[in-house]
């Protein structure tokens, strides 16, 4: 027998150390950049939505995948919207 303990035995190259690794996430392309979209307008509720949380938060642009030129026009968009009454500072 071996006169190591089976906790201390050397894993072969390659084995998983801790929890098992999946793919990696494919990078999210903008969607103004694909719709060519060169302005965002404060009126368009129904895009900007999809940038702010139910709680009312402007999501990160990681998590919509939008690009920093794009993600700083939404937010001064969603900003502007929000003082004209169209999006809610917060939820109910």
């Amino acid at each position: 027998m071996s006169s190591e303990s089976p906790a201390r035995r050397q894993r072969p190259y390659g084995a998983s150390q801790g929890r098992p690794r999946g793919r990696y996430m494919r990078r999210k392309v903008c969607s103004f950049c694909v719709e060519k979209i060169t302005r965002i307008d404060y009126k368009d509720v129904a895009r900007l939505r999809r940038l702010v949380t139910d709680r009312g938060k402007i999501l990160k642009s990681r998590a919509t995948g939008t690009c920093f030129r794009h993600q700083r026009a939404a937010t001064r968009a969603i900003k502007r919207a929000r003082h004209l009454a169209l999006l809610p500072f917060v939820a109910d």
